[in-house]
């Protein structure tokens, strides 16, 4: 595996296979080894398989834990290296972003609801990062996981309407055995909080159960889904939303491809998981 931490040695690595690319904050878990085995399931054994390791300020809005986001390098290094990844890309803030950007990338639909809506300028920072990334490693391909619903679909939209030659792949959310939805964030919590947070996967399976037996109110839904979250002491509620699964607006009727979306505070730990309704 080839570590590198400049953009200029990123950039001037010869290739010519296709390269896929699996763009991550570190603190790798399970849900990482996912994306990476997908990478290189399509990457095949003679294509490169790129894992970017940065952790992103432009996303983080101001009071969130951005000093305190987990950073284990020499585990992260070996977690790669036992996947298999053919090169880590592990640049610093400063070799990133100059002292005096002014450039950034927006998408101005999309990141309106949800998460965006409690966190002004989250969707900026990630937008901008990851166009650079695509310009510094060029990959063929990105793989992303659709626990980022939100994230996925904003993505798939910049490449679009920038006419990156960039194709985006989605993973289906990885779990752990009580459904709890992996996440970085997810060791944050103490013992109480992990065994509470595991409301959340039960909250939306109530949605997806609901759905199933006919019910079309989304007033109702998000009712029961709320109303499930709260049997969770320590649970604090961000949002509860149905939108359309294509623009992420807020839908009158539940119908084909809804999202169910939630984001949950558990303390001071904020998780974020969806279903797809039937």
């Amino acid at each position: 595996m080839k570590i590198v931490t400049t953009i200029a040695e990123a950039q001037s690595r010869q290739r010519s296979k296709p390269s896929v690319l699996v763009p991550t904050m570190g603190a790798l878990h399970k849900a990482h080894l996912e994306l990476i085995r997908v990478a290189r399931e399509h990457a095949e054994q003679d294509g490169e398989v790129a894992v970017s390791i940065f952790v992103n300020r432009l996303q983080f809005e101001p009071g969130s834990d951005y000093e305190r986001y987990p950073r284990p390098k020499k585990a992260d290094e070996d977690f790669c290296q036992d996947a298999g990844v053919d090169l880590l890309f592990r640049p610093t803030p400063a070799e990133m972003y100059a002292g005096d950007r002014s450039v950034f990338v927006e998408e101005a639909s999309l990141s309106k609801t949800l998460c965006g809506k409690s966190r002004p300028g989250h969707f900026r920072g990630v937008c901008t990062v990851v166009a650079k990334l695509f310009n510094i490693l060029t990959p063929d391909v990105a793989v992303f996981g659709e626990k980022d619903f939100q994230q996925l679909a904003i993505i798939r939209q910049m490449v679009r309407d920038l006419n990156f030659k960039i194709d985006i792949m989605g993973v289906p959310t990885v779990r752990e055995n009580d459904g709890l939805a992996c996440s970085s964030r997810n060791q944050y919590l103490n013992a109480e909080e992990r065994q509470q947070a595991t409301v959340l996967r039960k909250a939306l399976l109530k949605g997806a159960e609901m759905t199933r037996g006919g019910e079309t109110s989304p007033a109702r839904i998000v009712s029961a889904v709320r109303e499930t979250i709260g049997q969770a002491v320590l649970a604090r509620i961000d949002y509860v939303d149905l939108v359309d699964a294509e623009n992420l607006q807020p839908i009158g009727v539940v119908r084909p491809n809804t999202l169910l979306a939630l984001a949950v505070f558990f303390r001071k730990t904020r998780l974020i998981d969806n279903i797809l309704l039937p």
